[in-house]
């Protein structure tokens, strides 16, 4: 099933700070960076949501990945989104952003783009 069309879903790959293990990353960022997203986000987004990734297999803290997180920021409609980012890109909003992130990403590694999801549905578990 498509996306809702109205519904609009931003999705961004990012990468933990060099030297910084999954489970510091994922402190950090919950207690401190997605605080500061929830509050930035509030009245344009409709969700805020952090999945992260961790190899099926192996080393949990292995630097080798290219990403640790999947972000979501879903928004109502795509004029929601521009006024957002209008707001995110006013220059003490994303500075403070910009310093919030450094302390957290490996912002070379960031990867962002909106996406039309697409499902399948799949018969029950037997």
């Amino acid at each position: 099933m498509a996306q809702d069309t109205q519904v609009v879903k931003l999705v961004t790959l990012l990468r933990r700070k060099p030297g910084m293990t999954m489970a510091q990353f994922v402190e950090r960022y919950e207690t401190v960076h997605a605080r500061l997203g929830a509050r930035v986000l509030s009245g344009y987004a409709t969700r805020y949501v952090r999945r992260f990734m961790y190899p099926l297999a192996g080393d949990v803290d292995a630097t080798d990945r290219p990403h640790d997180v999947v972000m979501e920021i879903w928004f109502p409609d795509r004029a929601t989104l521009d006024r957002c980012m209008a707001y995110l890109t006013q220059a003490d909003i994303a500075a403070e952003i910009a310093a919030d992130e450094e302390q957290v990403f490996d912002r070379a590694a960031t990867v962002c783009a909106i996406v039309d999801e697409h499902e399948t549905a799949l018969p029950p578990v037997a």
